[in-house]
């Protein structure tokens, strides 16, 4: 990733310079009316702002909407008459005039895609008056692929305009390749969501049938009460809309969960909440806190004999709302932990910490994963920082049936 941040610079760079350069051209010592500095600063100004108007639609792929959307944009910072965008068959999008040259330029494009190398050459037109005469084709290149092309059209050549050209190019590049590793970001998570379903514990789902099932004969409206809340926990588990949910719906689902726990347990499971229901709303990777609270009956209940007491807190920090999930049972040797959550060794108990802590880094940065403290004999302590904005993390809307 560090290479790719260096790539990204590099490809920005040019920006910034050909600002720079149209600014040097009418530079004055006075600033410009209006505070906004000199020309030259006017000038990267401009380009910066019109960058970074093409760049988000760019950032969902290289579609016939996405090039429509940032055309313009990508025109306007080269200075041509027409701009265009292709995939490797078609034309996406003509900005500019002259495009009764699309069906010639249609034909120039099979060298670029296949050598990955940029050409310019002479329009023939035989429309009067037509003011574009050359056109220069750049490909559009990710991960030493060919994605489509960036086809910049003038009255004349111009070696200016080649090497504009390129380097607009490689910027839309880079914006391509965001989108590819959204993308991959993307199918990571839900890879890792499904990993997680596929950890939900067999042995839970076993105990909890086998409660319900104890209470068929003795208390037929508490086996059917507990058979509900194991059909609304494994329906929140098993969902397919979405990367996110609220804490509402989270705490929800965990609800469910601890009524099974319960069923099994009685008295030896104390559980206290408290929810500031400002926090409710708050979006947050699916299925994240659900774990770490079966995590802490685990390490409370099973294995040990006596009772088990689960403080699960929500609180408003400002920016962010603070999650904490603490068990007064058997604890975890710290280097244990670390190994876990570095994926060096398999948890024995400690069921999707490593997981969830992945998610939490991935979804918000490396300074929002789990913070965890315990020790052995000393329960454990786990803490989640989720901020209360994030882009691209929001709620999918709800399908009709689940």
């Amino acid at each position: 990733m560090t290479g790719f941040l260096a790539g990204l610079l590099v490809a920005i760079l040019p920006l910034l310079a050909a600002g720079f350069w149209l600014g040097r051209r009418t530079a004055r010592p006075e600033t410009l009316g209006g505070g906004l500095g000199t020309p030259v600063e006017h000038a990267t100004f401009e380009t910066l702002h019109t960058a970074s108007l093409a760049a988000p639609p760019l950032r969902a792929g290289l579609t016939e909407e996405t090039a429509r959307r940032s055309a313009r944009r990508l025109r306007t910072l080269l200075g041509t008459d027409a701009l265009c965008l292709t995939d490797h068959e078609n034309l996406l999008v003509w900005d500019g005039v002259g495009d009764h040259h699309r069906t010639e330029i249609l034909e120039r494009l099979a060298g670029p895609l296949e050598s990955g190398r940029g050409e310019a050459f002479r329009l023939h037109c035989e429309v009067p008056d037509c003011p574009i005469h050359w056109a220069v084709i750049t490909p559009l290149t990710v991960d030493d692929r060919v994605h489509g092309t960036l086809v910049a059209c003038a009255p004349r050549e111009s070696a200016v305009l080649v090497r504009a050209a390129g380097e607009v190019a490689r910027w839309v590049s880079v914006q391509l390749e965001l989108a590819d590793l959204d993308r991959s970001r993307t199918r990571l998570i839900e890879a890792e969501i499904r990993a997680l379903r596929a950890q939900i514990s067999p042995h839970f789902i076993f105990n909890s049938l086998a409660v319900i099932a104890s209470f068929v004969r003795t208390d037929p409206e508490r086996a059917r009460e507990l058979l509900l809340e194991f059909a609304d926990f494994t329906r929140y588990s098993f969902r397919r809309h979405g990367d996110f949910t609220t804490l509402a719906d989270e705490l929800h689902a965990i609800d469910h969960y601890l009524a099974l726990v319960r069923a099994r347990f009685g008295d030896r499971l104390t559980v206290t909440l408290q929810i500031a229901p400002e926090v409710l709303p708050v979006t947050l990777p699916f299925l994240c806190l659900q774990p770490l609270v079966e995590n802490a009956v685990k390490h409370g209940l099973e294995g040990k004999t006596g009772t088990c007491h689960i403080q699960i807190t929500a609180q408003d920090a400002g920016a962010e709302a603070l999650v904490v999930i603490e068990d007064d049972g058997a604890g975890m040797d710290p280097v244990l932990l670390r190994r876990i959550l570095a994926g060096e060794t398999s948890p024995s108990g400690g069921i999707g910490l490593s997981n969830v802590d992945d998610r939490l880094r991935q979804v918000y940065g490396d300074d929002h994963g789990l913070v965890i403290e315990t020790a052995p004999g000393a329960g454990m302590k786990i803490t989640a920082r989720l901020p209360k904005y994030q882009p691209g993390v929001h709620q999918a809307a709800r399908l009709t049936t689940d």
